[in-house]
């Protein structure tokens, strides 16, 4: 670590400093982590346990729920140990290193929904071909590229940041160690900082959603065309659940790193932090199975598998 201030903690101010609030939050995230990390990892053994369900569009979904799993972890768990224990250190090392995992899990995350996104292009504007050009190797590739891409983006800011200098000022207002923050409590000179966030972070959200406006263009044209109403909703109904979870994600995102800087309050930006960072991975599971008669099938054979399991043990 090349920390040059004597600084070795640091102070995560979270979303309030009131005791009975601070308990309230506790249990209400701690609920919101539990089921969501519960919905991931459900989805996660669905799909690995229904052979019908081994083709591109669920490959893409269990590595979402993977990455979405692990980018709640990332802060939910430092959160909740510090509320439990009534503390709100996080050193310097750790801090990092959250810093780190949540720049490469957000920004992976970010790419895989545009590579969903054309892999639901090629489904509806090009069913024929979709078999020979969404082969394993290319699925490999698309998920591949997408987390080396992000960790190298996340070195690169992770470093840069550790280049700062921290003076006097050790408090952090937010519940975990987020890249702009900790800019703002630098005592350096944080201009060329500031850029880099702007150029390696503004593309990996901007690129990723201009993508998935490219493809979703022709998939509401070729949608369009379809005689029925009936029919139109069956070629639209695979996109549903993307879709949603497209506008969760970038809706927030941008609303915190895109706005005017005139109009950011801490806590204005916290709670927005909190939509993309717990509410959307926690939704993510839920909106694919409400929507998608085959996920809901391959829950119901897991939830079959467990109770024959429990009476086998019986």
């Amino acid at each position: 670590m090349g920390n040059q201030t004597g600084i070795f903690n640091f102070l995560l101010l979270g979303l309030s400093d009131r005791p009975e609030q601070q308990q309230l939050l506790f249990r209400l995230f701690l609920g919101t982590y539990f089921i969501g990390t519960l919905g991931n990892l459900l989805t996660i053994l669905a799909i690995s346990f229904d052979s019908h369900l081994y083709t591109p569009m669920y490959f893409f979904l269990a590595n979402l729920s993977f990455l979405d799993l692990c980018f709640t972890s990332t802060t939910v768990p430092k959160m909740l140990i510090n509320c439990l224990l009534g503390s709100n250190v996080i050193s310097y090392a750790e801090c990092l290193a959250q810093m780190y995992f949540y720049i490469a899990f957000g920004t992976s995350d970010s790419i895989l929904l545009s590579a969903m996104a054309y892999d639901r292009y090629l489904a509806v504007c090009h069913p024929l071909h979709y078999g020979a050009v969404m082969t394993p190797r290319l699925c490999a590739l698309l998920v591949t590229v997408p987390c080396v891409t992000a960790h190298l983006i996340a070195m690169v800011q992770s470093i840069f940041i550790d280049l700062l200098s921290f003076c006097t000022n050790n408090k952090i207002p937010h519940f975990f160690c987020d890249i702009n923050t900790l800019i703002k409590i630098s005592c350096s000179d944080t201009h060329i900082h500031e850029m880099l966030v702007l150029f390696l972070g503004g593309p990996v959200v901007l690129i990723p959603f201009i993508c998935i406006v490219v493809s979703y263009t022709p998939i509401a044209s070729a949608v369009w065309k379809v005689p029925s109403v009936h029919g139109k909703w069956k070629a639209f109904s695979t996109c549903v659940s993307h879709l949603s979870v497209v506008t969760l994600f970038y809706g927030t995102v941008i609303g915190v790193y895109f706005n005017p800087t005139s109009t950011h309050t801490s806590q204005k930006d916290m709670i927005v932090t909190v939509m993309y960072t717990m509410v959307t991975p926690t939704l993510n599971p839920f909106i694919y199975s409400l929507w998608n008669n085959d996920l809901k099938g391959a829950l119901g054979k897991l939830r079959g598998l467990k109770h024959f399991s429990k009476r086998q043990l019986l």
